[in-house]
C-alpha cells in the first residue's frame, strides 16, 4: 500500500506490526525482547492509566509501591505460584561489574548474592510478606491497594504490546476477613474492567471464568473479560482472581477476628497490561492505520487550515483559536496542525494514520461561507457543516463515534459466536470462520489439553451467563451441563 502498511486481508500479523510503528505508538528497543513505546503510544496509556485510576479510587483503593526484585526464596514458599513462573523469571545473580585489564567490562565472580534476586514477573510474594506487618485485628481489614508498574516475563517469541519480556501493568492486591468479601471484591473488580472495556476502550468482553488449566497460578478462582480481534482470535483483556488463603498461609498473615479467633485473611489480585493496546489497536483499526475512540484519543479532533496567502490564515486563525478555547472548556482535546513544512494532503495521511476520530479542514472560501468540512475516522465519510455552534456539534459527534466503533466491533462478535455440537463442526468453525465457538465440554484438563494439542484452540472462559443446559462433550461424548468459549488466541 502507498503509505507502507500491509492490508488486513493480506497478512494480518504484518498489518499490525506496521501499523505500530507507522502510527508512531512503538518500536522494537535495542534490549532484545523489550519495546520502546513513543510519546503518541504512552499518551494513550496515560489516559488509560488516569481513567482506571480514577475508577479504582472511586471503588476504596489506594496506589503504594513495591520493590522490583522479590528474594528467591519468597517464591518457594507458595508452589503452585512458583510453578506457575519458574520459566519466565529474570534472576539477579551478581551486584557489581568490572573492567578486566583488556578494557572490556565483565560481571565480577567475587561479587555474587547471597541469596539471588527475582526481577517481579507479578508482585503477590513480595506484597504479602510486606502485609504480615501490616495485619493484626480485623480493624486493619480490608486493604484495598494497587500498584502502576512494570513486570518481567522473559519472552523471546515478541509482538509490541502483546508480548514482550518487560511490559506496563498495574495489579491490585487485597486482603479481606471473610471469604465472601474477598469474592465479591474479585467480583467488582472485574466488572471495572469490564465497564473499562466496553465504554472507554469501545471493545465489548465476555465475563467468565477461566477453568483450571488456564487459572492464575495460585489461585482459586480466575475472572476475565475475553474479547474478540477482527482476525477471529480472542485477547484476553483483563484478569481478577480469588487466591482464597492461599498467599497468607503461605506467609504466615492472620488476623484477630471480632470473635477473637485468630485466622488467615482472605486475598484478591487483578490486572490489566500494556496488552489492552494491542486490544484497542486489532479491535478497530483498517487499512488505513488506526482507529481511536474518542474517550482514549490523546487528540480528538485535528484542524488543518488550507490558505494561499498569509491574510487567509490570519483569518482561519482566528476562527480557529475562537474554537479551540469553546472546545477546551467543553475538555475536548484538539490540535491545530498549522505547520508550513507540510501540505494539507500530507496531513490528512498522518493524523489518519494515527487514528485521530474527527478531522475539521477549514479555507479561504469555507471562511466565506460560514462552513468547514468534518471527516470521520471510523466511516472515513466527509460532511460540510456551518461553523455557527460548531463546538458543540463536535461534542455531539464525538459521542456518536465513540457508540458507532462500539457497535461495529459488537456486531462482529455477535456474527463471530458459533453454537457447534459435533467435533467435526467445531474444527470447520475454527478453520474457516474463527471467532468463538460455544459448545459443550466434559470438564476435564485431560480433554481441554488434547483440543488444545490437536487444533490449538483453549477455553477462553466459562461465561457468567453461560445457561444450564444437558449436553454432550464434542470430544468425548460425556455429559456436559452447559456450555464454554473456545477460540484461537493471543
Amino acid at each position: 500500500m502507498g503509505k507502507g502498511i500491509t492490508s488486513r486481508s493480506e497478512d494480518y500479523s504484518q498489518w499490525y506490526n506496521d501499523l505500530v510503528v507507522k502510527a508512531d505508538l512503538a518500536e522494537h528497543s535495542a534490549v532484545r525482547g523489550c519495546m520502546v513505546i513513543k510519546p503518541y503510544g504512552y499518551a494513550i496509556w496515560e489516559r488509560m492509566q488516569a481513567i482506571l485510576d480514577k475508577k479504582f479510587k472511586d471503588t476504596g483503593h489506594s496506589n503504594a509501591y513495591f520493590p522490583l526484585f522479590i528474594p528467591k526464596s519468597f517464591f518457594s514458599k507458595e508452589a503452585s505460584h512458583v510453578e506457575g513462573f519458574a520459566t519466565e523469571c529474570a534472576v539477579v545473580t551478581h551486584y557489581r561489574l568490572k573492567n578486566d585489564g583488556d578494557g572490556n567490562i565483565v560481571v565480577d565472580e567475587t561479587a555474587k548474592l547471597e541469596e539471588e534476586l527475582i526481577v517481579r514477573p507479578t508482585s503477590e510474594t513480595i506484597i504479602w510478606n510486606t502485609y504480615k506487618g501490616w495485619i493484626e485485628s480485623y480493624r486493619d481489614l480490608p486493604i484495598l491497594v494497587n500498584q502502576w508498574a512494570n513486570v518481567v516475563r522473559w519472552e523471546m517469541r515478541t509482538r509490541l504490546f502483546l508480548r514482550t519480556a518487560e511490559f506496563l501493568w498495574q495489579e491490585g492486591h487485597t486482603a479481606h476477613a471473610t471469604r465472601e468479601e474477598a469474592i465479591e471484591e474479585a467480583e467488582r473488580m472485574l466488572e471495572v474492567y469490564a465497564d473499562f472495556a466496553e465504554q472507554t476502550l469501545a471493545v465489548p468482553v465476555i465475563r467468565g471464568v477461566k477453568t483450571e488449566n488456564e487459572r492464575f497460578a495460585g489461585a482459586l478462582e480466575t475472572y476475565c473479560i475475553e474479547a474478540l480481534m477482527q482476525d477471529g482470535k480472542a485477547l484476553q483483556a483483563g484478569t481478577s482472581h480469588f487466591l482464597g488463603q492461599n498467599f497468607a498461609k503461605a506467609f504466615d498473615v492472620k488476623f484477630t477476628s471480632k470473635e477473637g479467633k485468630l485466622e488467615h485473611v482472605w486475598a484478591t489480585s487483578w490486572g490489566v497490561s500494556t496488552r489492552l493496546m494491542g486490544a484497542l489497536i486489532m479491535a478497530h483499526s483498517d487499512d488505513q492505520g488506526l482507529v481511536l475512540p474518542p474517550k482514549l484519543a490523546p487528540i480528538q479532533v485535528v484542524i488543518v487550515p488550507i490558505y494561499k496567502t498569509e491574510e487567509e490564515k490570519a483569518n482561519i486563525d482566528g476562527f480557529v483559536n475562537k474554537l479551540t478555547s469553546e472546545l477546551q472548556d467543553m475538555d475536548i482535546s484538539i490540535k491545530y496542525d498549522d505547520r508550513d513544512t507540510q501540505r494539507p494532503g500530507f496531513k490528512f495521511a498522518e493524523w489518519e494514520m494515527k487514528g485521530v476520530p474527527l478531522r475539521v479542514a477549514i479555507g479561504a472560501r469555507d471562511m466565506q461561507n460560514g462552513t468547514v468540512e468534518l471527516a470521520r475516522r471510523d466511516t472515513q465519510t466527509k460532511e460540510t457543516v456551518s461553523q455557527e455552534g460548531l463546538a458543540v456539534t463536535i461534542e455531539n459527534l464525538l459521542g456518536i463515534i465513540q457508540e458507532n466503533i462500539y457497535h461495529k466491533a459488537l456486531s462482529f462478535r455477535s456474527e463471530h459466536i458459533t453454537e457447534v455440537n459435533s467435533y467435526e463442526e467445531f474444527k470447520d468453525v475454527l478453520e474457516n470462520k474463527g471467532g468463538f465457538i460455544s459448545c459443550h465440554w466434559d470438564g476435564t484438563v485431560d480433554t481441554e489439553k488434547r483440543v488444545k494439542e490437536e487444533t490449538k484452540a483453549t477455553i477462553r472462559c466459562i461465561p457468567l451467563d453461560a445457561k444450564e443446559e444437558a449436553g454432550v462433550c464434542i470430544f468425548t461424548g460425556k455429559p456436559s451441563g452447559k456450555r464454554v468459549l473456545f477460540a484461537k488466541a493471543y
